[in-house]
């Protein structure tokens, strides 16, 4: 699909549409939605902008590619004056005092946030259900969940609320929504965008990343949010990706793929058939294709969730009702903290602290904790000696479809295991991109860490092969 940005883009300098009267079409459209991705509209800040877009077009003066250009904000990350609820109780009333990294970047460049996206409490999810503004339904079917966290982000997308949106990925929070609601979704390279002002998750893992409608996009909005941040010591300089790189023939000459995600009892067989006659296609290009072995992916999501809700249990620790959030009065300051937790987050959540409490404990850091610290060691050498024979990975994003809204939440551990595909390449670190095609819930594909541009390369010549 053609760029979106770049066609808006021409439309405003031609005077074919005015700012103001794009805004005000989208946010109709956000307003009206049933597809519960909103959690504030942002309108008069969003008319605000537009008008003075208008007025510079007006006058003749130039606007950047990004100027006028309509998007949402997973409701994670801070933006000054809005709420930033993270979709939960407990900070359903939090006005942010500040404006995260990424996002100040892109408002430098012009683009005009209209909305905070509904989302899974905290990023505690694979379905966007864990919300107390009501699941969040797919843009193909409302029948089914929209994925998740970021699935408000990837239906506003998917259904034009948007033309880009920022989610966030910590275990496959953007590929997986992404795939869901056949949109593009890409996890940079970890540190590539710096997290300040993103509520954190799991640290060592948390990404911020677009989701759009088409590869020039995210290439687009990646290049403006990349960079080093001296508020993220993670974060690292980084080099712009032209669009002549982008667009050129792919150098890719082996892909690997894990035989073990394909030879398992759990994954459907529509997507495995689908994903084998996508493999096929690909060495029909003349691209060699070579099987890898790789952990089991019951040790991928175990390890992922051991060390993601230690990470959380020590993230949330700071919401007690003190300096963040509501505040339910007990006889004393131990049982205000008590009462405030146990009342004002979901039960996900709860499970996830509780969980990486556990894990962090005496007795149990070293059988667990530090056991999964050292199998992530071993997944990340893993990687580095399977890109010594292969330029590309590439992967189903997920081993089954959509469920029904309400079937995760009857089984928590079926939606870890949804995870199965995704958390590896969160533990790696590595740059990988969700598209449309190869399988019903799409296609992932994956390079060694900084190579967000051969990723992006490799799948627009995908995208324009199957």
């Amino acid at each position: 699909m053609e760029s979106q940005i770049k066609k808006i883009h021409q439309q405003l300098l031609s005077k074919q549409i005015s700012c103001t009267a794009l805004v005000q079409e989208k946010l109709a459209l956000l307003k009206q939605n049933a597809h519960n991705t909103v959690n504030a509209v942002l309108d008069e800040t969003a008319l605000a902008l537009a008008k003075k877009v208008d007025a510079k077009i007006e006058n003749g003066e130039e606007i950047g590619l990004l100027e006028g250009i309509p998007f949402g904000v997973k409701d994670v990350y801070m933006l000054q004056g809005t709420r930033t609820t993270a979709s939960s109780d407990l900070l359903k009333e939090y006005k942010a005092s500040y404006t995260a990294t990424a996002i100040q970047k892109l408002l430098d460049a012009g683009a005009i946030p209209l909305v905070k996206e509904n989302c899974d409490s905290f990023g505690h999810g694979s379905s966007s259900e864990n919300t107390i503004f009501g699941a969040v339904k797919n843009a193909l079917n409302p029948e089914l969940v929209a994925g998740g966290s970021s699935g408000g982000s990837a239906v506003n997308v998917a259904k034009e609320y948007t033309v880009f949106s920022i989610g966030g990925d910590t275990g496959g929070s953007i590929r997986q929504p992404a795939g869901y609601n056949k949109v593009f979704g890409l996890k940079p390279t970890y540190g590539r965008i710096s997290r300040y002002g993103l509520m954190a998750y799991a640290s060592s893992t948390d990404c911020v990343g677009p989701i759009t409608k088409s590869i020039e996009d995210l290439r687009i909005v990646l290049n403006i949010m990349s960079g080093k941040d001296v508020k993220d010591q993670t974060s690292y300089v980084s080099e712009e990706i032209s669009e002549e790189e982008h667009v050129s023939s792919s150098p890719v000459k082996t892909v690997g793929y894990y035989k073990n995600f394909i030879e398992n009892d759990a994954i459907d067989k529509e997507i495995k058939e689908a994903f084998l006659a996508t493999l096929a296609k690909i060495k029909a290009k003349g691209i060699a294709i070579k099987a890898l072995d790789f952990f089991d992916a019951d040790i991928l999501v175990s390890t992922y969730y051991t060390l993601a809700m230690a990470e959380t249990a020590s993230n949330l620790s700071r919401l007690d009702g003190t300096n963040y959030g509501a505040r339910l009065e007990g006889s004393n300051l131990k049982d205000t903290y008590s009462i405030t937790r146990s009342e004002k987050f979901s039960e996900e959540t709860k499970r996830r602290i509780v969980g990486g409490n556990q894990v962090l404990s005496q007795g149990f850091s070293d059988e667990i904790y530090l056991k999964a610290q050292s199998v992530r060691a071993q997944i990340s050498e893993q990687f580095s000696k399977d890109f010594t024979t292969v330029d590309m990975i590439v992967s189903p994003v997920t081993p089954k479809n959509p469920p029904k809204i309400g079937e995760s939440l009857k089984d928590p551990l079926a939606m870890y295991l949804s995870d199965a595909y995704t958390v590896g390449f969160s533990l790696g670190g590595l740059p990988t991109l969700s598209i449309p095609k190869g399988t019903s819930t799409g296609l992932q594909i994956t390079a060694d860490k900084k190579k967000d541009a051969e990723v992006l390369q490799f799948g627009n010549f995908l995208n324009d092969s199957l």
